[in-house]
């Protein structure tokens, strides 16, 4: 007499490596959006500022309209958010409460964790994009340029920001990055150009003009706002921030 084998599903073992990044960067998302801290700060602030300024002369922006101004530098602002400020404060206390330890010994390897996390931004940013374009549009905004400049300019722009947080997050204690980020945010917002011109800060300009919330806002001021062809000067600023940012968080970076 033969006995049939059945088939038991599921079976044992790790799923597809691109299944298992795309389940993480998902959860990634999902948390990030329920967080309210970090809805304020990729959304909310993003949004008043814009909102605000480009309705009240508050700061004086130049010829134009103010929103034409000041639409790019919020889009540099929310990339700045998300890929840095939010990263580092979820990945700090993710780090502090053993959650990088475990995932590390998963079948997920380090670099999809990473991958996943990356992919959690780049959704996020998207959702904000559509969001603040929308409101800018509301607001009387008339882009120019090419669409691949702007594509271009956020996504190195994301790697630089990312970088920086990975890097914060795995090097400091969970309260120090928190407090650390949360600080970088708001010294960048007032001397990074978002909203107010980087002219008005004198010869401190210049040095300014080297920090990558800077050459983000510069380079979709150019193409935006001037509908001019690719400002390679800032792309190149953002390319050395992004390759500096995430060599020192590959290589300095602690799980635990």
């Amino acid at each position: 007499m033969t006995t049939a084998t059945g088939t038991y599903a599921p079976r044992p073992g790790a799923a597809p490596l691109p299944r298992m990044i795309a389940a993480q960067a998902a959860l990634e998302t999902r948390m990030l959006l329920r967080n309210g801290e970090q809805l304020l700060l990729t959304v909310v602030i993003p949004t008043l500022l814009l909102v605000l300024f480009s309705s009240v002369d508050v700061v004086d922006t130049g010829p134009g309209r103010s929103v034409d101004f000041l639409a790019p530098g919020v889009l540099a602002l929310a990339v700045m958010s998300t890929a840095f400020t939010g990263q580092a404060i979820a990945t700090g206390f993710e780090r502090r409460y053993g959650v990088l330890k475990r995932l590390a010994s998963s079948p997920l390897p380090r670099w999809g964790l990473m991958a996943a996390k990356t992919a959690s931004v780049l959704v996020t940013e998207v959702l904000q994009v559509i969001l603040l374009t929308a409101i800018a549009f509301a607001l009387g905004w008339s882009p120019h340029g090419n669409p691949f400049a702007v594509l271009l300019l956020l996504v190195v722009g994301t790697a630089a920001f990312s970088g920086l947080g990975l890097l914060m997050a795995g090097t400091l204690k969970a309260e120090a990055t928190l407090a650390a980020a949360n600080l970088v945010f708001l010294l960048l917002l007032v001397g990074g150009g978002v909203i107010v011109p980087l002219d008005r800060f004198g010869g401190a300009e210049h040095v300014l003009a080297l920090l990558p919330v800077s050459a983000l806002s510069d380079g979709l001021r150019t193409v935006l706002q001037h509908g001019s062809g690719m400002p390679w000067a800032d792309l190149g600023i953002l390319a050395v921030w992004a390759v500096l940012a995430l060599g020192a968080a590959g290589r300095f970076f602690r799980w635990e």
